[in-house]
């Protein structure tokens, strides 16, 4: 039988001599990890590159287990959740300059993950559409903009 993400990551932590606890949570349609411990520090990494890895790990070996996996997504102490709300705030406030000047502006540049949750911002938004470019680099700036007005259906057809 297959350990589960929960189990996964608990060895690995277990592996490398952290005590902590980890408890699934759902955000967004996604498993989230989160890693509960003294020294949240150590699991986050300067630039949070020990919670990228430890993320990079577990989806790995869900992968290898049942392809193509489930994907899961690692947090430390509410660290990630917090820069994800902070991030969301931020293009928030983007939008706001974007309608009062009418004027599109852009996002600094950012991973996959981040513009993820920008689109996702906005995807409901009935004044504000998001746009980033169609090609391969992996990190990319998002333009905010008005979302033109929606067509009248004609009353001819």
């Amino acid at each position: 039988m297959n350990p589960t993400p929960v189990e996964i990551l608990d060895s690995l932590l277990g592996y490398l001599g952290f005590v902590a606890t980890v408890e699934p949570e759902d955000r967004d349609g996604l498993t989230t990890l989160q890693i509960l411990t003294h020294e949240p520090d150590r699991l986050i990494g300067r630039h949070e590159e020990v919670m990228e890895d430890l993320q990079y790990l577990v989806n790995r070996i869900l992968a290898s287990q049942n392809p193509p996996g489930q994907k899961v997504v690692v947090d430390v102490a509410h660290h990630r959740t917090m820069k994800d709300d902070a991030l969301a705030e931020k293009v928030r406030q983007l939008a706001r300059t974007v309608l009062a000047t009418g004027r599109p502006m852009q996002t600094a540049p950012l991973n996959s993950y981040d513009r993820r949750i920008v689109h996702n911002t906005f995807k409901d938004d009935p004044r504000i559409c998001t746009w980033s470019p169609p090609d391969d680099a992996r990190i990319k700036r998002i333009t905010i903009r008005k979302r033109p007005p929606a067509k009248p259906a004609d009353p001819a057809a």
